[in-house]
């Protein structure tokens, strides 16, 4: 139908264009034999297309429609199914042939006719399935509709809806069970004083206060304080885990590329998008997956989560689907959801270049974003991290792994686990880290890595690392998540255990 909206004889129908072949035929006849009627009979032919193809484009039919997806937000490779209500609000009558315009990973857009045959109340009601196999925000819509006249002799094509964002979240793998948070309760819960019996050592006690059922009065504290004491109730608390999620563009230099989250792949005749690029690499999808897949293993365990980038600000400040931008912590079903959308459309930011001693053997990333796009970008123009990077490298960029993250770490010290999902890192960077692990009741870095990650610095880097009490791994973009999970809770984190990760058993994640 795209086609068709670049040829004028879009404008009017078969029939349409039949009758102005006939009232033509009809004036020359007119002329040649001299007939009047011959001549009215032109000037009808020719006068009824041009009102029909006039009354279609001031005449505009008005519509109302309605959208609705389930589930909303989908996950990747995970079926949606898309709800269509459209309703006439104006007068009108005809039919309408209407598109439902989608962004080109999904497929053919679907086509359909107004009013439905089941039309109920003046609406009808259309359903279809879609399908992503990457995160993002895609802009479902709009529909556009062809409208003909009564008579069928032009049409008129127009949108009647701006559309709609279908959020993909990155779907969660399954990790093992491990001991990764020590010993707790069946509920999840940390006692943060055991009792076995009820004696004057173990029994914590506290003045009474009103409403206290007497039931809990200490006699015994009560006689030595001199005054009324009630047993206190155990207390416990929630465990907590910090998850550390490196967005860095100078930690994935390699394999960088761009797809499109916020692209309706153009309008008909537009002949371009209307959105922008998703920078991203395989190993930042990698490093994604395993955020998502992580908090959902430890939420599932009752814990509650703070994520946070390598300056320590809040993860998702820059992620345009987060709910709320500014949130660290996240805390049950409602939590997890946020984290979800929030990491759908969460891209790498910040310079390119920002370590002149990084490791010289290793492939450079090519300075131009032509030359880095080329090939791998679904767009014509570079993606827009590269764009933004290249003007920010000479900003004041927040610096990783300073003291900002120290003192958000320190806060919540020993409370939970620390983990850090993070990309290639230079052995400053990795010295600079490693105190972080005295912060958190254990320490676990994955490395993500776009090359071998045995080569360059990345054995220097480690070492800083679990000198300083890390339990750190190196994967690549093809390592299976559960087994470097799984890793983390073997006796021997060292290299030979690491190795093992490294050779990407099981496929990406």
């Amino acid at each position: 139908m795209a086609l068709r909206d670049r040829f004028p004889g879009h404008f009017f129908s078969s029939r349409g264009w039949g009758l102005l072949g006939a009232g033509a035929v009809s004036l020359l006849a007119a002329q040649i034999m001299g007939r009047r009627d011959l001549l009215a009979l032109a000037v009808l032919l020719l006068v009824l297309p041009v009102l029909a193809l006039a009354g279609t484009r001031v005449l505009k039919p008005r519509f109302r429609v309605y959208r609705e997806f389930s589930p909303s937000p989908v996950e990747t490779s995970a079926r949606a199914t898309v709800r269509l209500a459209v309703a006439r609000t104006g007068a009108g009558a005809g039919h309408a042939v209407m598109e439902e315009h989608l962004p080109a990973r999904f497929g053919e857009s679907p086509v359909f006719r107004f009013p439905a045959r089941a039309a109920a109340g003046g609406t009808s009601r259309y359903e279809y399935h879609l399908r992503s196999a990457r995160r993002g925000q895609f802009l479902i819509g709009p529909v556009t509709a062809e409208f003909s006249d009564p008579f069928g002799l032009s049409f008129h094509r127009h949108a009647i809806d701006d559309g709609d964002l279908l959020t993909v979240t990155p779907a969660a793998i399954e990790l093992p069970a491990t001991g990764l948070a020590g010993a707790r309760g069946h509920d999840g819960v940390t006692p943060t004083r055991a009792r076995a019996n009820p004696s004057d050592d173990d029994v914590m006690t506290r003045e009474y206060r009103h409403g206290d059922p007497l039931r809990r009065v200490h006699w015994a504290a009560t006689a030595r304080h001199g005054s009324l004491m009630v047993r206190q109730e155990e207390s416990v608390t929630t465990p907590e885990a910090t998850i550390i999620l490196d967005q860095r563009l100078s930690a994935y230099p390699h394999g960088v590329f761009g797809h499109s989250p916020h692209s309706s792949g153009g309008h008909p005749g537009s002949g371009e998008g209307d959105g922008h690029d998703l920078l991203t690499s395989d190993a930042f999808e990698w490093a994604v997956t395993a955020a998502m897949s992580i908090g959902a293993h430890l939420a599932e365990r009752n814990y509650s989560l703070r994520f946070l980038d390598t300056a320590g600000a809040p993860a998702f400040r820059n992620s345009p689907s987060a709910p709320d931008p500014e949130a660290e912590e996240y805390t049950g079903t409602a939590g997890l959801q946020s984290i979800a959308e929030s990491l759908a459309a969460i891209e790498l930011s910040g310079p390119l270049h920002t370590h002149p001693h990084r490791d010289r053997t290793a492939p450079r990333p090519q300075a131009r974003p032509q030359e880095a796009a080329a090939g791998t970008n679904t767009g014509s123009s570079a993606p827009r991290g590269f764009r933004s990077g290249a003007a920010a490298g000479t900003g004041n960029a927040p610096q990783a792994f300073d003291d900002t993250l120290m003192d958000k770490l320190s806060a919540h010290r020993l409370r939970g686990p620390v983990l850090a999902v993070l990309g290639g890192l230079t052995p400053a960077e990795a010295r600079a880290l490693s105190p972080a692990a005295g912060f958190g009741a254990n320490a676990f870095a994955l490395l993500v890595t776009d090359h071998a990650p045995d080569s360059g610095e990345m054995p220097e880097v480690l070492e800083a690392l679990r000198r300083g009490g890390w339990r750190a791994l190196a994967v690549s973009a093809q390592s299976s998540l559960p087994d470097a999970w799984a890793a983390f809770d073997r006796a021997d984190t060292a290299m030979s255990a690491a190795a093992d990760v490294r050779r990407g058993v099981g496929g990406r994640p």
